[in-house]
């Protein structure tokens, strides 16, 4: 097991990231932009650079910045996979529990329902629902039904026009893999299966038309049946 790095070097590589943030705020820097090099910014803050390179690491790890072999480092996008791993930790480490999360996302998935009713393209909307009516045909297949559950809630969340939204929504597709078949798993009837399928395609129309409080109520109503019931299971 390596050794950790002496306070000095740890304190120095803080002040590196600090460095590289406040640069790309105040040029203005956009995702996709290019970085000067750790030698340029070795040279500005009067460290090795090592150091520079230790920062670099960290904040690609971080996605604040994409770094590959042969090009220069470039400012990196919103994403949401660390959030996911930091509730991943947070679960396995019973900081927080399964149930904690369904109800952050119940509330973050109610709301982006209502706003992709008002913000979705015809083209999104049109997504939305084929997404519906796939689980309905795959519904025998558990493996594309749940692939295709988990791509109508990106969809929809990517139609609400909230990129924040999307993120959150995106980190929370580990845990999904994990559920979705657990909550499909509990409609142990033809006619349990057939209601959450029709439940899902009166979210897409209600999406697809345009109706806000509709899409709200069946977002809030398939949280708290399907997704209710698998945590009751597990109590």
């Amino acid at each position: 097991m390596s050794q950790p790095a002496p306070m000095a070097t740890r304190s120095l590589v803080k002040s590196a990231i600090d460095a590289v943030k406040a640069h790309i705020r105040e040029q203005g820097l956009h995702v996709g932009d290019p970085l000067p090099g750790e030698a340029y910014f070795a040279g500005e803050l009067g460290v090795s650079r090592a150091v520079m390179r230790e920062a670099f690491g960290a904040l690609a790890a971080l996605r604040l910045i994409e770094v590959a072999n042969g090009r220069r480092a470039r400012v990196g996008a919103l994403d949401g996979s660390i959030i996911a791993d930091s509730l991943d930790h947070a679960i396995s480490t019973a900081q927080i529990d399964v149930a904690d999360v369904w109800e952050v996302r119940r509330t973050i998935e109610v709301e982006t329902a209502a706003l992709a009713s008002r913000n979705a393209s015809a083209e999104q909307a049109a997504r939305i629902v084929a997404l519906a009516e796939a689980m309905t045909h795959d519904a025998a297949d558990k493996g594309q039904t749940t692939e295709a559950d988990i791509a109508f809630h990106l969809a929809i969340a990517e139609a609400c026009g909230n990129a924040l939204f999307r993120q959150i929504v995106v980190s929370f597709v580990p845990l999904m893999r994990v559920a979705v078949p657990k909550a499909w798993s509990t409609r142990q009837t033809q006619g349990e299966r057939t209601d959450i399928l029709e439940i899902h395609r009166a979210l897409a129309h209600a999406i697809a038309t345009g109706n806000a409080d509709e899409a709200r109520r069946r977002m809030a109503s398939h949280f708290d049946d399907t997704i209710g019931t698998l945590l009751r299971d597990q109590s």
